[in-house]
């Protein structure tokens, strides 16, 4: 069963380990990911700038998926992601029906993920219906912008 519970600042050593753990391969691929390797300090303060649910699995805390608003209506997916072990299971779907739920005044969603990651650019397109707005550059990874647009 899939659960999501409001992240709180006390949960950012948490929160840095599942992103530590999902992110990792970015990291080793890309030689950098502004997921990966945050202090605990860092996370506090992301927490409270982008706010953040934990996915849990059986109770099990097992991703992350943060949200903000960037304008009325128009939020942004900062973050979504399940440690290596629970992928491919469904809990990322699961997660951004949850955001589109959880956001019910939703007209837009984006988000960004590099172009190399075939499987994210078939989960985001085929499995959550996003449409590939753009392509531009995150620090040096070439990265997609999706939109989900509500019709």
């Amino acid at each position: 069963m899939i659960e999501f519970r409001n992240a709180e600042v006390a949960d950012a050593e948490l929160v840095r380990d599942i992103y530590d753990a999902a992110f990792y391969d970015d990291y080793v691929k890309y030689g950098e990911c502004p997921a990966y390797g945050r202090t605990k300090e860092e996370m506090e303060q992301s927490i409270i700038d982008y706010p953040k649910f934990i996915i849990l699995n059986e109770s099990k805390p097992v991703g992350v998926i943060s949200c903000r608003e960037l304008e009325a209506g128009n939020y942004e997916a900062g973050c979504l992601c399940v440690i290596p072990e629970f992928q491919g299971r469904g809990i990322g779907t699961t997660a951004m029906r949850f955001a589109i739920t959880h956001y019910s005044d939703w007209k837009t969603f984006t988000l960004v993920t590099p172009v190399d990651k075939s499987q994210n650019v078939k989960f985001y397109t085929e499995r959550c219906g996003f449409d590939i707005q753009s392509e531009e550059m995150d620090g040096s990874v070439k990265v997609y912008r999706f939109i989900l647009r509500r019709i």
